[in-house]
């Protein structure tokens, strides 16, 4: 799916594999992502399985627009706000609140919700028609991440049952994730945005090892 004429066709198969419930690998602009509907907890619970991790680890919710961020999030911050402006579409995962009414189960997620909105054509494509997906980094856990549709392959076989293929990662870097549910933001995960950058927008975002003030 290099060529983006190609994406409507393998397009279509992947939103009706993401229909039925299936695990589809999608490509974004940090790493390949296995991802499922984040509405159905029998393909988030495959997802995991497939990763051969538990609920203790729930995945981050994928949107294919920044107005989700107020469907899916509570309390949101105006810090948040600033950040997404900033880095959306981007590698950005933002842990806020999730909107209490949200009927879903993405794990033991304790009332909170990893959102991102990558920057990348096919996963946008994608995620404007499935609507939000819980998506993880397409690899086994304990592996590196799949740069490549074909490393993906190697490690999730068949449990995926479409793989989108677009060549190599533009970042081949994760994404930053910062914790937004304190008291002070908070970087979790240092990624392909360092805290330089944050900071450039928030300047009181704490770094990994930093104690509150």
């Amino acid at each position: 799916m290099a060529d983006p004429n190609q994406w409507g066709n393998a397009l279509d198969e992947a939103v009706h594999a993401v229909g039925r419930g299936q695990l589809v690998v999608l490509p974004t602009d940090t790493v390949y992502g296995i991802g499922a509907d984040a509405f159905n907890a029998k393909a988030v619970n495959d997802l995991l399985a497939a990763k051969g991790r538990g609920r203790q680890m729930p995945p981050p919710v994928l949107v294919g627009s920044a107005h989700s961020l107020d469907a899916l999030a509570d309390e949101i911050r105006d810090e948040v706000r600033a950040l997404t402006t900033k880095f959306w579409p981007g590698p950005l995962t933002v842990i806020c609140f999730a909107q209490p009414s949200l009927a879903w189960d993405l794990g033991e997620t304790h009332g909170t919700v990893a959102l991102r909105m990558p920057d990348h054509e096919a996963a946008l494509a994608l995620l404007r028609r499935t609507g939000p997906m819980a998506v993880s980094s397409a690899n086994r856990t304990g592996a590196d991440a799949a740069t490549t549709a074909t490393s993906a392959a190697e490690q999730l076989g068949d449990k995926v049952a479409v793989y989108l293929d677009a060549g190599q990662s533009p970042g081949g870097v994760a994404s930053t994730i910062l914790d937004a549910t304190g008291p002070q933001l908070r970087v979790v995960r240092t990624g392909a945005i360092d805290l330089a950058q944050l900071r450039q927008i928030v300047p009181d975002i704490l770094d990994e090892g930093d104690q509150p003030a």
